[in-house]
């Protein structure tokens, strides 16, 4: 069942455990990360970054993808996650990853997304605030959740870049959710976007607790999420690099320090890079042990641009030759089918380990289903 990701949120956060939030870029990481969720009894969020729409409507070149292309892509990124979601047993939402503008949150409205962020983290704090709530007044008259950012988290995401972090200051997370009515706010507490975070990594868990004391106080609900919060498995960097890719510098969050994060306040918990990591390790696999594959008419060029860019981990840039399997979930024979199979089992390797870690296996029935609908008179009646 689809559902607006406030509900997911509203579970998480009463039950102390943490929500995975899991990026996807085609069809078949969409009915991965659904199947593995409906294994272990979870509750999904899946989660499609603004370039990911992009991407997903035939973009190659998705840095330099228009409202159009982004308009497309939703509307198929949507209609893949309804498809699955529609008859599965555990509550799914879908959520707009780093929004860029107004007009890249009303597209993924317009596509089926029952959650949105609007990222106005590199805006002075009253700016990202009044844009903040602009989107929270649009968004919550359908029943969609939006979620907020505040401070600066350093790497690369997307289009999403900083060369150094700016922590949030609680206060500062207090009066944001007062100010704006945002459902969850991304936070910057010490993690980093991409693959390359630096060695043993510490969270300043005391700005979480800080904020969610203060928010319990106040008696506001508010989830806080993790963004920048892949683990970066080495074993399967190794792998990577034994596959004849040439990855170095590699480092992620160790993941004692994201569950002790959960302990201390944090609900949300986004991932990427390690789904990323997985499906290229898998890819670069199928080839290795099926040879044949390389010179196959259909999922040969795919090999190509692997072999052609060894220090690179992002599936989309590999997966462009079969577009309409990525948009539309086509798999037009055995070749096509095997690359699909491994897409999958890198997504569902990731997922179910981090479902597992982070505690939502077996709390899909603590999620209230409700509607959008139904959401949205809530959000009438409680003014916000």
């Amino acid at each position: 069942m689809l559902v607006p990701m406030r509900a997911v949120l509203e579970a998480a956060d009463r039950y102390r455990y943490g929500q995975g939030a899991f990026n996807i870029n085609s069809v078949s990481q969409a009915q991965a990360a659904v199947e593995v969720h409906e294994l272990f009894r979870s509750p999904a969020i899946l989660q499609g970054a603004d370039l990911a729409n992009g991407f997903m409507g035939g973009r190659a070149d998705f840095v330099n993808a228009t409202i159009e292309d982004k308009q497309k892509g939703a509307r198929n990124i949507g209609s893949a996650v309804r498809r699955f979601a529609q008859e599965s047993p555990v509550p799914v939402a879908l959520h707009l990853d780093h929004g860029r503008d107004f007009e890249s949150v009303k597209a993924a409205v317009a596509g089926g997304y029952t959650s949105v962020m609007i990222d106005g983290s590199s805006l002075p704090f009253e700016k990202n605030m009044e844009l903040t709530r602009e989107v929270v007044k649009y968004a919550h008259e359908r029943g969609v959740t939006v979620e907020g950012e505040l401070g600066i988290l350093a790497g690369v995401e997307d289009h999403v870049f900083s060369g150094s972090s700016t922590y949030t200051n609680p206060l500062d997370a207090v009066e944001f959710f007062k100010k704006t009515k945002v459902d969850c706010l991304a936070v910057s507490y010490g993690t980093k976007h991409g693959a390359v975070k630096g060695k043993d990594v510490r969270l300043r868990r005391e700005i979480v607790v800080a904020v969610k004391e203060c928010l319990r106080h106040e008696g506001i609900f508010g989830v806080l999420v993790s963004h920048g919060s892949s683990t970066v498995p080495q074993h399967v960097v190794r792998e990577i690099n034994a596959l004849g890719g040439c990855l170095s510098g590699t480092g992620g969050i160790d993941l004692s320090e994201l569950k002790s994060a959960i302990a201390s306040g944090i609900g949300k918990i986004n991932v990427d890079t390690d789904i990323r990591l997985a499906v290229t390790r898998n890819m670069r696999e199928l080839f290795f042990r099926c040879p044949s594959l390389q010179k196959s008419a259909s999922a040969g060029a795919v090999y190509r641009l692997l072999a052609s860019k060894p220090d690179r981990f992002d599936p989309r840039e590999f997966l462009t030759p079969v577009m309409d399997t990525v948009t539309h979930g086509v798999i037009p024979d055995e070749d096509i089918r095997a690359l699909c199979d491994c897409i999958r089992r890198g997504v569902q390797e990731v997922a179910g380990t981090l479902i597992v870690q982070f505690g939502s296996a077996g709390r899909a029935p603590l999620v209230e289903a409700v509607t959008l609908e139904e959401m949205a008179r809530r959000y009438r009646e409680a003014g916000i």
